[in-house]
């Protein structure tokens, strides 16, 4: 299933899957995209802002809350799912310790250069364009929700 996203996103979306043609690397995707996601979230939660709110708000919080609203302004409902799903990783991340954090968010860096210097033999995305940091998710959302 293809979300309905506005031109400029479908063509980030479609350069970013020209970059992921080999399911092992796909799988090393799946796998590695939440790992960072969760572990970075762990990392900038170390990074407090006071008691405004319950639970203290974090980086983590408004590092995901800025990219939320890209994805939901650049890629309206599969923006919203993606949101929602980053949010669910941001709780998690928030709740490991930092050594854990730190192993997952290195773990899956070694994931996705895996994926690409072993299955892929093509570089990844991101090193042309660093916005395809916040497309990988994105775009493994759609290819989960299309193969439901």
């Amino acid at each position: 299933m293809r979300f309905a996203v506005p031109a400029p996103m479908r063509a980030r979306l479609d350069e970013y899957e020209g970059f992921h043609r080999s399911g092992a690397n796909e799988l090393c995707h799946f796998l590695g995209i939440p790992c960072i996601v969760v572990g970075a979230a762990g990392l900038l939660a170390l990074v407090r802002f006071g008691s405004l709110l319950p639970g203290h708000l974090t980086l983590a919080e408004l590092v995901a809350g800025t990219i939320v609203i890209f994805y939901v302004v650049s890629a309206r409902w599969l923006g919203v799912v993606t949101g929602v799903l980053l949010a669910a990783l941001v709780l998690v991340g928030r709740a490991l310790p930092w050594s854990v954090g730190l192993g997952l968010f290195l773990g899956g860096w070694v994931l996705q250069f895996l994926g690409h210097a072993v299955y892929e033999k093509r570089s990844p995305a991101f090193l042309r364009n660093l916005l395809h940091l916040l497309v990988g998710p994105a775009w493994l959302v759609e290819r989960a929700i299309g193969r439901i």
